[in-house]
């Protein structure tokens, strides 16, 4: 992430650049994963590209020059410009990103007396409902894979593997060829926050899957540890160019907004409705908040609660 890191603070003062840097050193060592470190390091670097742009007084000029002189109101004008022009939720990630970097700033470097982001209220988010996908659906984007040819096998298995472990985009992104076990049928899933889990997969995901190492066997760069590869060159199929093929098959297969965590939601909204453990949900999906189960499949939550009704006969048993 070096290169990323010069292209990120280029442009942006040498002060806030040099915190940048230790900060990045500082999550390294935390053993945070690349996504994340990225991720906190271009909320930051947004904020002080930011400021220059707007040197408003005196306050802000100190501001847009040395981090240490962000003041809360600095902050929430930022955070009001995020919710206009990119939305509430891609605002509140710069929220939490912040709250980490002067949480460092005053505990770690101890440069700053007090956070500027004490009391500073988050950007509230209406909640949004993911759609489940229907099984007809998922059968209209798998026959569009179908075929013997590499991309198709490919995709096969991206596919069965999201819907059928309901893993994150980035976990399924990241596999290695180590990571799944067809003697066992299980994969091993890299998840956030360095936590490791491994969940089983059923016959008809681990013949995609075996039928796609069959042919990634016979690729150029068959030698490389990750799983996915791309058609051709010897880079794999990273989470975005996985999210661009899941765009166009579903728009191929007349389902449109296809993306990855639909099958996550998917996933939860089936295991609540067969009656499945929560607390095993929250194992498969790698979960540790209890929020989560009650967020997933909300969208369906209506013919969950529909059906149970139907099936305990409440009020008709007399």
């Amino acid at each position: 992430m070096t290169g990323d890191l010069v292209r990120l603070t280029t442009g942006i003062a040498a002060v806030w650049a040099g915190f940048v840097r230790d900060w990045d050193r500082t999550l390294r060592a935390g053993n945070y994963p690349t996504t994340t470190r990225y991720n906190y390091l271009l909320a930051v670097v947004q904020l002080a590209r930011y400021l220059d742009d707007h040197r408003v007084d005196a306050s802000a000029e100190a501001a847009a020059a040395d981090p240490t002189a962000v003041r809360r109101a600095h902050l929430e004008s930022f955070q009001a410009w995020m919710v206009q022009t990119r939305s509430p939720s891609t605002a509140m990630n710069k929220y939490k990103a912040l709250q980490q970097f002067f949480r460092w700033l005053l505990q770690d470097e101890e440069v700053i007396e007090r956070s500027p982001m004490e009391r500073m209220r988050q950007p509230k988010t209406p909640q949004k409902l993911i759609p489940v996908l229907r099984d007809e659906e998922t059968k209209s984007v798998l026959d569009v894979c179908k075929g013997n040819d590499f991309a198709g096998l490919r995709d096969e298995a991206i596919i069965r593997l999201l819907y059928n472990t309901g893993a994150r985009l980035s976990e399924v992104a990241h596999l290695a060829v180590a990571d799944v076990d067809l003697n066992r049928d299980v994969v091993h899933y890299h998840g956030k926050g360095a936590k490791d889990r491994q969940v089983r997969f059923g016959p008809r995901t681990g013949r995609a899957l075996s039928r796609y190492l069959r042919a990634r066997a016979q690729h150029r760069y068959a030698i490389s540890e990750h799983l996915w590869l791309a058609v051709r060159g010897g880079n794999p199929l990273a989470a975005n160019g996985i999210k661009l093929m899941l765009r166009r098959r579903g728009e191929a297969a007349g389902v449109p907004h296809l993306h990855a965590h639909r099958w996550r939601h998917t996933f939860a909204h089936e295991w609540k409705l067969a009656g499945g453990d929560t607390g095993d949900l929250m194992l498969l999906l790698g979960w540790t908040s209890d929020d989560m189960p009650r967020r997933y499949g909300a969208s369906a939550a209506a013919e969950r609660a529909q059906k149970i009704h139907a099936r305990l006969k409440v009020g008709e048993r007399v």
